[in-house]
């Protein structure tokens, strides 16, 4: 059964699954790894999602603040063996009501363009693109997006 955890940072289940997404970034990204690497350190996070199957961590995310009416969606990423079985849109719906409930208007994010799973689930749960924004302005590999969450209707 899924179920979804609110922690931080620190939880070694977070920690693990990380490390695989850097893996599966570092096969999709190639060279250009190492600069998406130095802005996606994870210490200090404090709104972690880690999905269960159980007791087995298979998905994460986490939301940091941008500004002060923005978080910025970091570390998604779902094991390959779950995906397909929307537990990518779980995490990112509990990470919008949890930006909610901490009084931020909107969440933005980047995706590289060698990820068209990671496209297709912002596009699908809301997202329009925005101009690159950040360290990530002039990458071609990055595409930016948005969504205001105080007026979803879910």
């Amino acid at each position: 059964m899924l179920s979804l955890k609110r922690t931080d940072s620190g939880n070694k289940d977070f920690v693990n699954l990380v490390s695989k997404l850097d893996e599966y970034l570092h096969e999709k990204d190639g060279e250009q790894h190492g600069f998406y690497a130095q802005y996606n350190k994870i210490d200090k996070i404090k709104n972690v999602i880690v999905a269960y199957d159980d007791s087995t961590a298979i998905g994460c995310g986490a939301i940091k603040e941008y500004d002060s009416g923005t978080m910025e969606v970091k570390r998604m990423y779902v094991k390959p063996e779950y995906r397909g079985r929307r537990i990518g849109r779980r995490i990112l719906d509990e990470l919008e009501n949890w930006a909610i409930e901490l009084n931020y208007k909107k969440c933005i994010l980047e995706t590289g363009r060698k990820q068209p799973e990671a496209v297709r689930l912002y596009t699908n749960s809301g997202y329009t693109v925005i101009p690159n924004y950040g360290q990530y302005k002039n990458v071609e590999n990055s595409i930016c997006f948005e969504k205001e969450i105080d007026k979803r209707n879910n």
